[in-house]
């Protein structure tokens, strides 16, 4: 899917015209809460979600999360629902055996860090990861679905666009409405810089409610060696993700040229006429084409020595406090703190920007 331009521009005629259908998505998002009661998988479960549809950086954090996790000694197993794949599992990802058409392309790249579990039973996933040995599961995704209780659920935003026009699908991209989803959240993490005032949104909230809620703040790296070979270049970049528009900016900021773009859908298949037409055009530019990690993994064997891939990692602008978060919600809770459901809430760390 290709979120609509509107979305992110103040409301129009669009969304007031779709904002029912949205009053029709949150009631049937609230009826399947109501309807469901979570399961404690034993191990905690930290949720990384967020609350409009399409990227805002959810991966990253999962990765980021995970390596915070190993670097203390404790074993996490990722979960995710494998969108495009066509196995529904639960199975653990094992990145020579399988391929993007079977379990689609994020956990391929979950599975290069901790191990991986594709399971459209969210329930089930978490159970086989808690069989398979898993200290912490880290669920990528699923803060709209109530299969799992959270030991901690973060709510991942990207800054540039925050929650959009402030509408329901399809009138706008939210999931919910800010309000209740960041009163079930236990912390908020916005990637990138913060150009929506989010940070004085908080703030106004805290006043109104008297709960402050924890704001981390991150930014999503090139791989340095990646970068510095394409220093000097002129680039043509491609990307199939939730706003392509990140990746344009992120190679915009390349000590390079960007001399062309190309946006297609969030987990678009690249058929062979796809590339052909990319590399063609990346020709005619005399530039190199360039993509992300998430669309290397879709790209066809054949071709994908000849895209040059740019991954990005997360860095946190304060690590030791998402780590100290971690400490108090996840590693060390305090006893009966968790309940299938519940969402620990740490109030007593404050907020983190």
């Amino acid at each position: 899917m290709k979120a609509p331009g509107f979305w992110y521009r103040a409301p129009g005629r669009e969304a007031a015209v779709l904002t029912p259908l949205g009053w029709l998505y949150d009631l049937g998002g609230r009826l399947r809460r109501l309807r469901t009661l979570p399961l404690d998988p034993g191990p905690p479960v930290i949720c990384v979600g967020n609350l409009v549809a399409g990227g805002a950086g959810k991966t990253p954090v999962a990765l980021a999360l995970a390596t915070l996790l190993l670097d203390r000694g404790i074993t996490p197993h990722l979960l995710t629902r494998g969108y495009g794949g066509r196995l529904k599992g639960p199975v653990r990802v094992a990145p020579g055996r399988h391929d993007a058409d079977d379990v689609g392309d994020e956990p391929l790249l979950l599975a290069e860090a901790a191990p991986t579990w594709v399971a459209r039973d969210r329930a089930a996933g978490a159970l086989a990861a808690a069989a398979a040995g898993a200290q912490a599961i880290v669920l990528d995704d699923g803060f709209q679905n109530p299969a799992l209780g959270y030991r901690l659920a973060l709510v991942v935003v990207d800054g540039s666009v925050g929650f959009g026009n402030g509408r329901m699908i399809p009138a706008g991209p939210l999931r919910e409405p800010v309000a209740r989803g960041l009163g079930r959240a236990s912390a908020l993490v916005m990637v990138g810089c913060d150009r929506t005032e989010l940070e004085a949104e908080l703030v106004r909230r805290t006043a109104v409610t008297g709960h402050a809620l924890p704001l981390f703040q991150a930014r999503l790296t090139p791989d340095p060696g990646v970068a510095a070979s394409l220093r000097g270049q002129r680039l043509l970049a491609f990307a199939g993700i939730g706003r392509p528009e990140k990746f344009f900016e992120t190679c915009r900021a390349l000590d390079a040229e960007l001399v062309g773009t190309a946006p297609f859908p969030d987990h678009h298949r690249y058929r062979p006429a796809d590339v052909a037409t990319l590399l063609a055009r990346a020709r005619a530019l005399n530039a190199v084409p360039v993509t992300t990690a998430k669309d290397g993994v879709r790209l066809p064997d054949a071709i994908r020595r000849e895209v040059r891939v740019l991954p990005v990692t997360l860095t946190w602008r304060d690590p030791e406090a998402m780590a100290k978060l971690l400490q108090t919600a996840i590693l060390s809770p305090a006893p009966g703190a968790f309940t299938p459901g519940s969402h620990q809430r740490p109030e007593a760390l404050g907020p983190h920007v």
